[in-house]
């Protein structure tokens, strides 16, 4: 699969990708309608990449005007992907920061930023996702009062979560493009 910056100022560059089947890469389709949803709101925003991958959610996000992602990646191989990608496109240290380690222990852990996106797209078939969004569920201090938290699965693998009940997250959109489908939830406003 050949992953590259749709728009804004890294528009054009190639992304290198991770060998083997340990990441979920996004389409160009749906990375495009991901960011057609979001519009403007993306300038200045913060986003958090649980499952950093290759890192082409969070370089289209910089390309398009955000101020800083943080990448949370587990493998050696991603980070470098990430770190190269990042490079590449020619985002420095001030705009993008990695974390290496377990996401799910980041989350667990008390919150050192507020984030206006947290996106979640972890290895397919794992139930990762539904870990990851019930842990910031409880752990509401990682959201701005205006986050989005955005999840990109499998359809299959929200069948029998279509209800599921979370006490700060309420979910309000999803789409569905071919084999990949978007879910987006928002902070419960007080």
């Amino acid at each position: 699969m050949s992953l590259r910056v749709i728009a804004g100022k890294a528009k054009g560059h190639k992304l290198k990708t991770v060998s083997g089947k340990g990441t979920r890469p996004i389409t160009d389709r749906v990375k495009e309608n991901l960011f057609n949803i979001i519009g403007a709101d993306v300038l200045n925003s913060t986003w958090w990449d649980l499952f950093g991958g290759t890192g082409a959610v969070g370089i289209e996000a910089l390309s398009r005007g955000a101020n800083f992602v943080r990448y949370t990646e587990k493998g050696r191989e991603p980070i470098n992907i990430i770190r190269e990608n990042l490079a590449h496109c020619k985002f420095d240290d001030d705009q993008a920061q990695i974390k290496r380690g377990d996401a799910f222990s980041f989350l667990e852990s008390p919150s050192d930023y507020a984030f206006d996106y947290i996106y979640i797209a972890p290895p397919q078939y794992k139930k990762m996702w539904l870990r990851a969004i019930k842990l910031i569920d409880e752990n509401p201090d990682w959201l701005s009062d205006a986050s989005w938290v955005i999840v990109q699965i499998h359809p299959g693998e929200f069948r029998g979560h279509e209800d599921l009940e979370l006490k700060n997250l309420v979910k309000f959109d999803e789409r569905k493009y071919g084999s990949t489908l978007l879910i987006f939830y928002e902070r419960v406003r007080v």
